[in-house]
């Protein structure tokens, strides 16, 4: 059976996607902690981080590293936070925000019921900042699908 997150991968389920390619897939949390928050997701599903393989986490790594430079620059944030919990969906997620102090990674700082358009407007921010950054080839052509350009 297909997680969440795979849903959201094939577009199955609406996703806002900011970075894709072979291996993993970027995408906007529905309840930020801040803005620009994005979970690093790979499209193999792999249920814990422990299980990955070393190639794997390393790749995610890296893509979370330059997703969270772009982050700092976009957001005007001093700091980019990572944080891998392991729960809420049973698939390997890694969340990368823009953080001004260690509260914003705690998960009780989640907003809910932010308007779309709110969430929208930060993807697209970070979008472009990615595409400035030199990493439009990893940038999805859409906001709503994982494809790439």
């Amino acid at each position: 059976m297909s997680t969440l997150f795979t849903k959201i991968i094939n577009r199955e389920i609406p996703g806002r996607f900011v970075w894709a390619d072979e291996t993993c897939v970027a995408f906007a949390t529905i309840e930020p902690h801040t803005d620009g928050h994005v979970m690093v997701v790979p499209r193999l599903e792999v249920d814990s981080y422990v299980d990955a393989p070393d190639e794997l986490v390393a790749h995610l790594a890296v893509v979370a590293k330059r997703i969270g430079a772009t982050q700092t620059r976009v957001f005007d944030a001093p700091r980019a936070g990572l944080v891998v919990a392991g729960y809420g969906v049973d698939h390997l997620h890694l969340h990368v925000l823009p953080i001004r102090d260690e509260a914003d990674l705690s998960f009780s700082s989640a907003r809910r019921d932010l308007p779309p358009e709110t969430i929208d407007s930060a993807m697209e921010a970070l979008r472009a900042g990615l595409r400035q950054d030199g990493w439009g080839a990893n940038v999805p052509v859409r906001l709503d699908a994982p494809t790439l350009p």
